[in-house]
């Protein structure tokens, strides 16, 4: 799990939005986008290794390339999250980060962020 929350401000910025929301979805489907605690870096490990544990590397899948785990855990946290934009900042709790997921890497990836609502 990656902290991208700065790089996620320097989009927003970007693009202008200074209130309302943005879109920030991950294009892999071994990879996905969530809103955690990000004070404590112990939560994002404790994550990987729940994810891991109930979705194990090896057991028997059939996809032939080997990383159906990866497919699981993408799918069980998701492509995307909804961040609201307040003061062209995002609005996130006290402990809230957001985080890139990598569960088949390394690997080049993309995380593309899009303005959704008025200002």
């Amino acid at each position: 799990m990656v902290d991208i929350t700065a790089e996620l401000a320097a989009a927003v910025a970007e693009l202008g939005v200074a209130t309302g929301a943005v879109l920030v979805h991950v294009p892999h489907t071994t990879a996905a986008v969530t809103v955690n605690e990000g004070y404590d870096p112990d939560v994002a490990a404790d994550v990987v290794r729940d994810l891991s544990q109930r979705v194990p590397r090896h057991a028997g899948y059939a996809h032939a390339e080997g990383n159906s785990d990866s497919h699981i855990k993408a799918i069980l946290v998701g492509c995307s999250q909804v961040i609201p934009v307040e003061d062209g900042k995002p609005a996130l709790g006290r402990w809230q980060r957001v985080f890139f997921c990598e569960f088949d890497g390394p690997r080049s990836r993309e995380v593309w962020v899009s303005p959704l609502g008025a200002d």
